[in-house]
């Protein structure tokens, strides 16, 4: 019953600048990414109200292009009026306990099948879990149940992660801290725009 989240956020996508440009003229739309290690399992992937990280992304991948299946020459932010929906709340109980039960399946299923379950891995030189094989595997497993089952399907992914390093000795907070929204369901966008920079402001 309170799956669906109330009202619209606003989410920022790091891309390569002409794909942006192709977005805003209304020549193309974010396609689902469907890699096997996506944090929260296949879909369009944002950064909820945080363009600067959005940016950072996109120049990371650029200095990084082995991490991506697009070049980005010129790194660029696309916002997106996004509704959730029916969304799978990973800040919620009741979402937390259906991944928990999905990941029992999967290991069932793994083991039924004689498979080895596939494990989260870091990316060479980093600390944090980059590589999310086994919580793509899960939570898309969750999504293949619900499906099998006509059980009603959830329109998008929202998560929090921790990440980078603490912002001062001892501390709980990490600079690289942020939600992560992945958008299954492509009618929940509503609109994409142009993100306003100041030159004064850095976001």
């Amino acid at each position: 019953m309170y799956s669906v989240l109330p009202s619209f956020i606003l989410g920022f996508h790091g891309c390569d600048e002409a794909l942006a440009e192709k977005v805003f003229s209304g020549k193309t739309f974010l396609k689902p990414s469907q890699n096997d290690y996506d944090w929260l399992g296949q879909g369009v992937y944002f950064w909820e109200n945080n363009p600067r990280r959005a940016l950072e992304y996109a120049q990371h991948l650029k200095k990084h292009p082995e991490q991506c299946k697009e070049t980005v020459k010129k790194p660029a932010v696309i916002g997106a009026v996004i509704d959730l929906g029916r969304c799978l709340n990973l800040l919620d109980s009741t979402s937390i306990e259906l991944v928990t039960g999905a990941y029992t399946i999967y290991e069932k299923s793994c083991a039924a099948k004689g498979q080895k379950m596939a494990e989260n891995k870091n990316i060479k030189g980093s600390k944090d879990l980059l590589l999310r094989y086994r919580d793509c595997a899960v939570i898309d497993t969750l999504h293949t149940f619900r499906s099998a089952n006509d059980e009603r399907p959830f329109d998008s992914v929202r998560g929090m992660f921790m990440e980078g390093s603490p912002i001062y000795d001892g501390a709980g907070f990490h600079d690289k801290s942020h939600i992560q929204v992945c958008v299954r369901n492509a009618d929940c966008i509503k609109g994409y725009f142009r993100p306003i920079k100041k030159e004064s402001a850095d976001w």
